[in-house]
């Protein structure tokens, strides 16, 4: 992981919520879930490093492997 990029999401979530949150108060309890959802949901994904994640196709190419020879006639 990389925690210099760790930090920097983290502090410009936080930085979001302080400067957006007083605009917030007079809207309803719905909206500051989603507020604080979507930008939850942002930062985890800014985590998980995707570019580097293996794909759907190398989960079935390692199910599939064992029946190689079978379809290779």
């Amino acid at each position: 992981m990389r925690w210099g990029f760790f930090w920097m999401v983290t502090i410009a979530v936080m930085l979001i919520i302080w400067l957006e949150w007083s605009q917030l108060k007079s809207k309803p309890t719905k909206d500051k879930l989603v507020f604080i959802s979507l930008l939850l949901l942002v930062w985890l994904l800014s985590m998980l490093d995707l570019p580097n994640t293996q794909g759907p196709t190398t989960l079935l190419r390692f199910i599939f492997k064992p029946f190689r020879p079978l379809l290779e006639t």
